[in-house]
């Protein structure tokens, strides 16, 4: 069966199940059960507002700093061969993180706000070096394919586990959300075996004795002469502030609404079990249409969900709005690697997927950084989703200058 061809080739199935396996840190902890966690258990008894502000400006912190070092850290990684190792340790940050989250104590949100920044640090990095092995692995015709496949078998381990960590905390309470944590650290330290054993370092190009700081500055300044990643980054930068601050913000503001723990865990499982075939579905549509016309088409129907979130108000609503998101989320995420993988050099491709995550995480620190701001001042996150809207409003125009 031809959606299930990176089978065929164990590089292509150790990359395929490193998604499977780093995608249950951003489910079970980035989107949907730390938060609560952070919120209802380490946040027990501090003022609310200054807990759930302190999450937003947190996490832009993190972004910010993954942001600042991520091109760096790329190139050092394209200079000196260490894209395969860097990658293993930032995924052990994020295991060691995840695992840790699961002995904090009640009250310790400070604590656990620098543990969960940490762990994403780990899995921030983690993406760097993975997404820059995708060149590496498959031909230029395969790539929409394979990166899809990631993501959608990213969805379906990410969701299976999920479901599992929703299930235990459902029924066990607090120590549920413990065990899940550890679930979580353990399953991505299982899944990155086969990683560690089959897919080979990229071998090193060439790069004229800059070294790793020069060689991001150099970039900086061609950027002009490269209109094609130029406008991709700008569009990027802001069309996935939207995406990721939907994902780390949905279920605080769920929670906000009074929407009960159980609707907002089973929901979000349901989510990445509706983006499993639907990320498929849009790398066909691609295969036909072209990557670029297929993200704009999944972009327009985030701007679509950013305008009603201030009409959301009832757990059929959630629903509906998380329904929604998992229906674009993975063609969204998969699309954009593919089409960026396209346009950037082989022999650089850590160093530019470090600006493509860079500029990923200035999106990161503008959009959680925006709703601690009107969480303090408005005592609500309503306002947020049509501020989200002209981020994607604005990142369609800037991807409508990228030729494909």
């Amino acid at each position: 069966m031809r959606t299930l061809r990176f089978c065929s080739d164990r590089r292509w199935l150790s990359w395929v199940l490193q998604d499977v396996g780093n995608s249950a840190f951003a489910t079970t902890v980035m989107a949907v059960m730390y938060p609560l966690f952070y919120r209802e258990v380490l946040g027990r008894g501090g003022p609310n507002e200054l807990v759930l502000a302190m999450w937003g400006y947190g996490t832009a912190v993190g972004m910010l700093l993954t942001a600042l070092m991520a091109p760096p850290l790329g190139a050092w990684a394209d200079l000196r061969g260490l894209r395969k190792r860097l990658f293993i340790a930032f995924s052990l940050v994020g295991v060691a993180s995840s695992i840790a989250m699961g002995f904090l104590g009640e009250g310790q949100w400070m604590l656990g706000l620098g543990v969960f920044v940490m762990g994403s640090l780990g899995f921030s990095f983690n993406n760097v070096f993975y997404d820059s092995f995708l060149p590496h692995l498959a031909r230029e015709e395969d790539r929409a394919y394979l990166s899809s496949a990631g993501y959608a078998m990213g969805y379906l381990g990410g969701g299976v586990l999920l479901l599992v960590n929703a299930i235990m905390a459902a029924r066990m309470g607090e120590a549920g959300f413990r065990l899940s944590f550890v679930s979580v650290g353990l399953w991505w330290a299982v899944l990155l075996v086969p990683f560690a054993l089959w897919v080979g370092e990229p071998p090193v190009e060439p790069h004229g004795g800059l070294g790793p700081w020069e060689r991001p500055l150099r970039t900086l300044r061609e950027l002009p002469r490269t209109p094609n990643v130029m406008w991709f980054l700008f569009a990027f930068w802001l069309y996935n502030d939207g995406i990721g601050t939907i994902m780390r913000m949905g279920v605080l503001y769920g929670s906000t609404l009074g929407i009960d723990q159980r609707t907002l865990l089973f929901s979000l499982v349901a989510t990445q079990f509706v983006g499993i075939p639907l990320t498929m579905i849009w790398a066909k549509v691609a295969e036909a249409f072209g990557d670029k016309a297929t993200l704009m088409v999944t972009l327009g129907v985030y701007l679509a969900i950013c305008l009603m979130v201030p009409f959301v108000r009832t757990p059929g609503h959630f629903w509906a709005m998380a329904l929604s998101i998992g229906s674009v989320q993975g063609g969204a995420q998969a699309l954009s690697r593919s089409l960026f993988s396209r346009i950037v050099p082989k022999e650089r491709s850590a160093e530019l997927f470090g600006f493509y995550d860079l500029s990923s995480k200035f999106a990161g620190v503008l959009g959680p950084m925006a709703f601690g701001v009107i969480s303090q001042l408005t005592g609500s996150f309503a306002v947020g989703g049509p501020l989200l809207a002209g981020f994607f409003l604005l990142g369609m125009a800037f991807l409508s200058r990228v030729r494909a």
